[in-house]
């Protein structure tokens, strides 16, 4: 079988052929080997044992480390595999084999005697990648796409310091994709990534597994008030199918359940059921409907609550309606304008994310400040003045772009310059050549300053160490607060230099965690009602059910509550420790993961009373009037009650107690509050 196609797939000459089993697993243990055949490099380590844990130069030195790492491209595992045709298919066979449930005698030495010294690390990665593959749809006859369910433990803890719990990876003819996720029971969003050039497509390529997990690592710490842990997944559209978009969801969807559901093609070395809960995220909001339906159609016994952010017709919650994320990003912009003596209708502000987008348009609906900047996927609007507010919200109700603001409303200072312009004079005097390149970096511009700066939106990592400096203006910095609402916006070392220079930082697992608690508790009915209980109570026909408005309203108000109760247990431990907020922020989230993990391995569960007395409260109040909370822990299923019952004391606990070094006797009083 011979196969030459250019881009991420093997290209090999007509003296080569494989059969078409041998290529799909060169292709995929290629895939691998790009992302994990690269070991750190030793100077690299030593360096780490010489600065420290010093957060601030460590982003330095990590980035130069990425630059090193990209010697290991693709087209050098392709030009490996060529190299090597007969090893590639022993190892195929050898993969076969722990595939099928069979014992192999190949090991690593074959490939030390076989191959040159510089591509054993390559081969070598091959193999690793047999050991770890717990399950692949590889051997179904029919599939949409490859899967594979990867044990973790490959990770390098260097690169990597807290191990997943699992990680799948699939490949399709038009995607690429992960799926990591840091607790058994786990939900997160799904991200679509396109690129709109061949370069871009390269760094979003390289970047790709690192992305999935460090949004899942954010995830899981955001995700310290609810029973899933944190999880993300991401794919990358292939070159020349920027087009194919929802097939490629679908793709990956379908390949998805293959490992999830009974499949008598899958022989599972992992032996154990795995409950995974999707979420809209960049480019994928619209889709979630259709993955549900799809694994309704497979049987899947969780189908109502395998997506969340479906539409209200579905019985979903949708973030942008009801501003979910937005709920709580606020909540922590108001307790900071509260402490530090701030009246809202009198500070200035700018944002990225515009009306358009789920948060940037619920941002200018529930704020009363005065924006002086938004920037969006069409432009940058600014107006050193304030931009007309009655303006902006037409626009945040249409869910339209800045390009859709009326101009005669700026003024003399104000300029609203578009991705397409060139050459454009700004009324500075300043000449804009790329409206494009413009866009992408005013938030390092010297106009973009105010009082308040929210990140609604852009790209990860888009203020970090290499240019943190332009977030000041003559040493003083240009925000008195930064509240991060859209995911890993500002990279930690970032953070921790501009929290340094006197700036208040609220990091993303604190400030827009209202979005995930929606999520949960859609899960949570979908667990807890019968499909015709679900269709009546959730799911919107000529009007909203009853049920479903009151049951937005209690969600909402627990959303406000946990953010309040964690912006407090930071400020106060701020001013008790002079810790950075972004790194309090990581603390409580640990000291809260952590005690949950304890938890729920502790034999707390066989505490009848204690559970109940948990379950009462952490049940919301909507759902145990119309069901029952008896029926309530009959239908839910044990592990999710478990999950729940951990979550929940071990955040109450913490924002309860702080960091403080409290005893055993405290968390048992604590207990008592409970069950008295």
């Amino acid at each position: 079988y011979q196969r030459r196609v250019h881009g991420d797939h093997l290209l090999f000459d007509h003296s080569i052929f494989f059969e078409a089993h041998h290529l799909a697993y060169a292709h995929a243990a290629a895939m691998f080997a790009s992302y994990f055949g690269s070991p750190p490099v030793q100077a690299y380590q030593s360096l780490k044992v010489v600065l420290g844990n010093d957060a601030a130069v460590w982003g330095q030195v990590k980035q130069l480390n990425e630059v090193i790492q990209k010697g290991t491209t693709l087209a050098h595992i392709h030009q490996v595999i060529r190299n090597y045709p007969q090893l590639v298919v022993e190892l195929f066979n050898d993969f076969e084999k722990r595939q099928t449930g069979h014992s192999s005698e190949f090991s690593e030495s074959k490939i030390l005697q076989q191959t040159a010294e510089e591509d054993q690390q390559i081969m070598l990665a091959f193999l690793v990648f047999n050991a770890h593959v717990k399950k692949t749809n590889f051997f179904q006859p029919l599939k949409s796409a490859l899967s594979f369910r990867l044990d973790p433990s490959f990770l390098a803890q260097f690169d990597y310091p807290d191990i997943p719990f699992g990680v799948f990876m699939l490949l399709g003819k038009d995607f690429k994709g992960f799926h990591c996720r840091f607790r058994d029971v786990a939900r997160g969003g799904l991200r679509m990534i396109r690129s709109p050039s061949p370069a871009a497509h390269a760094i979003n390529s390289q970047k790709l597994f690192h992305e999935c997990y460090s949004l899942a690592h954010t995830q899981q710490k955001k995700n310290k008030d609810i029973p899933e842990g944190g999880s993300k997944g991401n794919f990358l559209l292939s070159p020349n199918y920027e087009g194919s978009g929802l097939l490629s969801f679908q793709r990956y969807i379908d390949a998805f359940l293959d490992l999830l559901l009974p499949n008598k093609h899958v022989v599972d070395l992992l032996a154990t059921p795995e409950i995974i809960f999707f979420g809209p995220d960049e480019g994928t909001a619209d889709w979630m409907e259709w993955a549900a339906l799809h694994s309704k159609q497979r049987r899947s016994p969780i189908w109502k609550s395998l997506t969340t952010g479906k539409p209200a017709a579905m019985g979903g919650i949708p973030h942008d309606i009801y501003g979910m994320t937005t709920q709580s990003t606020h909540q922590c912009v108001l307790s900071c304008l509260e402490r530090m003596g701030l009246v809202e209708d009198q500070i200035t502000k700018v944002q990225t994310g515009g009306p358009d987008g789920d948060l940037g348009c619920n941002e200018i609906k529930i704020s009363k400040d005065r924006t002086l900047a938004v920037v969006d996927g069409s432009g940058v609007l600014f107006d050193p003045l304030g931009l007309n507010r009655s303006e902006l919200l037409r626009l945040a109700e249409a869910r339209a772009m800045v390009s859709h603001y009326d101009p005669t409303l700026l003024s003399p200072e104000g300029f609203l310059i578009l991705i397409a312009d060139v050459n454009k004079v700004l009324p500075s005097g300043e000449v804009v050549e790329s409206g494009f390149q413009f866009r992408n970096t005013f938030h390092l511009h010297p106009l973009f300053k105010a009082d308040l700066f929210v990140p609604c939106g852009g790209r990860p990592e888009a203020i970090n160490s290499s240019n943190v400096h332009q977030m000041f203006e003559n040493s003083i910095p240009k925000f008195k607060i930064i509240v991060e609402g859209a995911n890993l916006f500002i990279t930690e070392d970032a953070r921790l230099t501009l929290e340094r220079a006197g700036v208040v930082v609220f990091k993303d697992a604190t400030a827009n965690k209202g979005g995930v608690t929606s999520s949960s508790h859609e899960v949570l009915a979908g667990l807890a009602l019968t499909d015709e209980e679900f269709r009546t109570l959730m799911c919107k026909g000529t009007a909203l059910p009853f049920f479903y408005e009151q049951y937005v309203m209690e969600i909402m108000e627990r959303i406000r509550t946990n953010a309040r109760l964690e912006f407090d247990c930071i400020w106060q431990e701020h001013l008790r420790t002079q810790i950075s907020r972004p790194e309090l922020t990581n603390l409580v989230s640990n000291k809260i993961n952590a005690l949950d993990a304890l938890i729920q391995s502790s034999g707390l569960w066989k505490d009848s009373k204690l559970v109940t007395s948990v379950l009462s409260r952490a049940f919301p109040q909507t759902l145990i009037k119309q069901l029952g909370l008896p029926t309530l822990i009959e239908r839910v299923p044990e592990p999710y009650q478990k999950a729940i019952v951990a979550s929940y004391i071990s955040s109450h606990y913490v924002y309860h107690v702080g960091l403080s070094d409290a005893n055993e006797i405290a968390f048992w009083d604590f207990l008592q509050s409970f069950e008295n």
